[in-house]
């Protein structure tokens, strides 16, 4: 096997590995869970932003996330779409 085809196989196999953003960690989440739990199942987010005591973070990309918006440390709602 070329070191180019194991390259790819490899990275292939670390990204199923890695796509925490599904239907089965979505039924996980549960308002009042903290940041450390949220990120433990999801993993680190893509984007965060918030102001005021109030956060919201997105795992994923247009076609397939989870948003979760939190007050201080804890989930208050969270959504997601295009999960498998």
């Amino acid at each position: 096997m070329s070191l180019r085809s194991l390259a790819l196989v490899s990275l292939c196999v670390l990204l199923a590995a890695c796509n925490n953003i599904n239907q089965e960690n979505y039924s996980k989440l549960k308002a009042g869970m903290t940041k450390p739990e949220v990120e433990k199942l999801l993993g680190t987010p893509t984007e965060c932003k918030g102001a005021l005591g109030f956060s919201s973070c997105t795992w994923g990309d247009e076609e397939q996330f989870i948003s979760v918006q939190y007050a201080g440390d804890e989930v208050l709602i969270y959504s997601g779409g295009g999960l498998k």
